[in-house]
């Protein structure tokens, strides 16, 4: 059984910020899935950032995965509104979150999977939820471990990320944070 890795669109849009999506890609190695919700927000997100318009096409992401189940669609927006706080008069907003955590959660062929957000209280959420949860640091220790990166380099794309605006709940003090 493959275990399948979510990213949220902050995690896309870290590596896409910095030209990078290739490297998740490769890091993701065949298991990268994402939500109707993430997708669109990822679509939305290609305005400031053009290079994430290419997922699609790419493909390395699979098809959307869509809430079509009506119980599946409650539990997101009680999710969504409940824990991720969205507001009923903004309906997308926290929507990826709460669409990824319902399909971890509830369908089978999704069980143990792993979710990959940055976002401190979600990702803390999820954990008590007992939903395997990764940060983009994670993933750019996984490049390390893979050797695609050096840690120098991997330090190095975790700065760059940063300099580029982008708000990582972790980041590296240094290569060796990277190679453990």
């Amino acid at each position: 059984m493959s275990t399948w890795w979510f990213p949220d669109n902050t995690v896309l849009c870290n590596f896409a910020a910095v030209d990078r999506l290739v490297l998740l890609r490769d890091v993701l190695d065949g298991r990268g899935r994402w939500t109707e919700a993430v997708a669109r927000e990822a679509r939305l997100s290609a305005r400031h950032l053009p290079r994430l318009a290419v997922l699609p096409a790419e493909g390395w992401l699979g098809e959307p995965i869509g809430i079509d189940d009506e119980a599946e669609r409650q539990a997101v927006e009680r999710l969504r509104r409940a824990v991720f706080n969205g507001d009923r008069r903004h309906p997308t907003q926290h929507l990826g979150e709460a669409q990824s955590c319902v399909l971890i959660t509830t369908r089978r062929e999704f069980r143990g999977a792993v979710w990959i957000t940055d976002d401190r209280s979600a990702a803390a959420f999820a954990r008590r939820r007992g939903i395997r949860t990764l940060e983009t640091m994670d993933l750019v220790a996984a490049a390390v471990r893979q050797g695609l990166l050096t840690p120098a380099d991997g330090h190095r794309l975790l700065q760059a990320m940063t300099a580029a605006g982008r708000h990582l709940h972790r980041t590296s003090t240094g290569p060796a944070d990277l190679s453990r």
